[in-house]
């Protein structure tokens, strides 16, 4: 892919929504005290927080999925089209 291409897949809004906020807000957390607990910066929290992130870690998932007693689908939601 040509950088110009590669800025504008990057520019374009995800498909995955990130209900980070949700999930805090329903256990009384901050993402700060989550943070802390799943031992990530808050600022690498806070780009999967904002639907920033390109990827996401297997073990980092499990992590904030452990914290917040929840499944990855109650944190990450598919918002794209349906099937062709």
């Amino acid at each position: 892919m040509k950088r110009h291409e590669e800025r504008a897949a990057e520019d374009e809004p995800s498909l995955i929504e990130v209900r980070l906020d949700e999930l805090l807000e329903a256990r009384g957390l901050t993402l700060t005290e989550l943070a802390k607990r799943v031992d990530i910066t808050l600022a690498n929290l806070s780009v999967l927080k904002n639907g920033r992130a390109r990827a996401v870690r297997f073990s980092t998932l499990a992590a904030i999925c452990r914290e917040l007693d929840c499944q990855p689908g109650d944190l990450l939601v598919y918002t794209g089209p349906g099937p062709h």
